[in-house]
């Protein structure tokens, strides 16, 4: 089975050819993934009229809702030359045998709780209304008090599965061994260790008493502890598609005035630093080092061994109050109010010992940061602006990439030209996008989905390192 096939049939909630379901879809999700409407297998997507007016007022301007509504207007619109949307369009090609796209537009006479003229309750009323015929309507948002309200009805409602991953099991990048002692020591000594030599080690037992093999994915870290000696360990990594592990050490002098200060911390430098791995993913809570550590390998990478042309930042411009339109200036100026965490991780790394920008020009950090912006090998972007571009050559990360939907992920990575490496950092328990979480994000589906790519690499941080209060707050509130 194809991974595709996989996320349908995630999404049709395991209906059987025997027993058609009849999915009512809500704005939210056409707006979240407009090919939301051929997900569901060989069941009824049904769309309120509601729903489509909505998409009317949505379809206006360029950012990514407007792009999602044209595009889902574009496949209802080809639907339409098809056969009649009122009474449903089989949408599978080829004569393959697929489930129908219909348009719903009599809603039926809506229960008192509901009876409020708004678009929601519209929409839940095609669902009550289907259902009261005998159909197996299933409302599908998500928006979460939608759900309730339609739960409150008797409906059966859900959130959009479609990609959705186990956040409460999501790939670390890393697994924790114990050994000999002579296993550790033939790493260092030989610098490559068989894989054969810890496959014992990989096999582990759960509560359950279930017995399993954790099997290492391409650039996936190990942690060795000597079993005799609790200050005898060490790191390796799978060397790519290889059956070998490689050696990981901290380096030896401060990347770009940074060193490493926990062994998830080295883990992450490791990766940013080697060229053949193209796209590192690192998640964690506050203070961890995502950002710092990815602006610092960036930085040594562009200005001290001129390995890439530019550093690219971009981080999702996700309102938390106002939007960004509301802000003054152009766009620079509107950019510097988003882009503040990064300028505070910059001006930081400008400001310590062992950059490459330490000079004894009498000239501020701000100064310093400003020179490397109008040379234009800094850019600082919001993502509004990377779509459509190809991006060649560039050391490129992407910023709070937890707010961004696996769609929007696919066209961030899809940016990437020849030569370039991408990083995307996010912490997947502190999301601002409404209608995402940890387990529908496209940080956490791209961890999951580009595991074991032999040219792609994740880390996640735990320990907070920012100062001894955050490391208090992130433990105890």
């Amino acid at each position: 089975m194809t991974s595709l096939q996989q996320d349908r049939a995630q999404a049709s909630a395991g209906a059987s050819a025997t027993a058609t379901k009849t999915f009512v879809i809500d704005t939210n999700v056409l707006l979240h993934n407009p090919d939301a409407l051929f997900v569901f297998e060989e069941n009824d997507v049904v769309v309120p009229f509601a729903v489509v007016e909505e998409l009317d007022d949505f379809k206006r301007g360029n950012e990514d809702l407007a792009r999602n509504a044209r595009r889902c207007i574009r496949h209802l619109d080809r639907l339409r030359t098809a056969g009649s949307l009122t009474d449903g369009v089989p949408w599978g090609d080829n004569g393959q045998k697929t489930g129908r796209v219909r348009i719903a537009v009599v809603e039926g006479e809506r229960p008192a709780p509901i009876a409020k003229e708004t678009p929601d309750n519209r929409i839940i009323g095609v669902a009550y209304a289907l259902k009261q015929r005998g159909e197996r309507a299933i409302f599908v948002s998500k928006d979460i008090n939608a759900r309730i309200k339609a739960d409150a009805l008797g409906l059966t409602a859900q959130d959009f599965e479609f990609r959705k991953v186990d956040a409460e099991r999501l790939f670390t990048g890393y697994f924790d061994i114990d050994v000999a002692g002579d296993v550790i020591d033939e790493l260092y000594e030989q610098r490559m260790l068989p894989l054969e030599r810890i496959a014992d080690h990989l096999r582990y037992t759960e509560a359950d008493g279930a017995q399993y093999e954790h099997e290492l994915s391409p650039n996936e870290f190990v942690v060795l502890k000597d079993v005799s000696d609790e200050s005898h360990s060490g790191l390796a990594r799978r060397l790519a598609d290889t059956d070998h592990l490689i050696p990981v050490s901290s380096p030896r002098k401060p990347v770009f005035g940074v060193m490493s200060r926990n062994t998830e911390q080295t883990l992450a430098m490791d990766l940013l630093l080697d060229d053949d791995v193209r796209l590192v993913t690192l998640t964690g809570g506050a203070g961890t080092g995502k950002t710092l550590l990815a602006l610092a390998a960036g930085m040594s990478k562009v200005f001290q061994e001129e390995r890439y042309d530019k550093l690219l930042v971009a981080r999702p411009i996700v309102p938390m109050g106002k939007d960004i339109g509301y802000l003054p200036g152009e766009k620079d100026e509107k950019l510097s109010a988003w882009m503040q965490p990064i300028f505070d991780n910059l001006e930081y790394l400008l400001s310590t010992r062992g950059s490459a920008f330490q000079s004894t020009e009498s000239i501020s950090t701000e100064q310093r940061l400003e020179r490397l912006l109008a040379d234009g090998k800094l850019m600082l972007e919001a993502l509004t602006y990377i779509r459509g571009r190809s991006i060649p050559n560039q050391f490129m990360i992407v910023d709070e990439a937890q707010n961004l939907t696996p769609h929007e992920v696919k066209t961030i990575i899809s940016r990437a030209g020849e030569g370039t490496k991408l990083v995307l950092t996010g912490d997947i328990e502190q999301i601002d996008n409404p209608y995402l979480d940890s387990a529908s994000n496209g940080l956490s589906y791209s961890i999951e989905r580009m595991r074991g790519v032999g040219i792609v690499g994740h880390v996640t941080l735990m320990k907070s390192e920012r100062s001894e209060l955050a490391s208090v707050a992130a433990e105890r509130l």
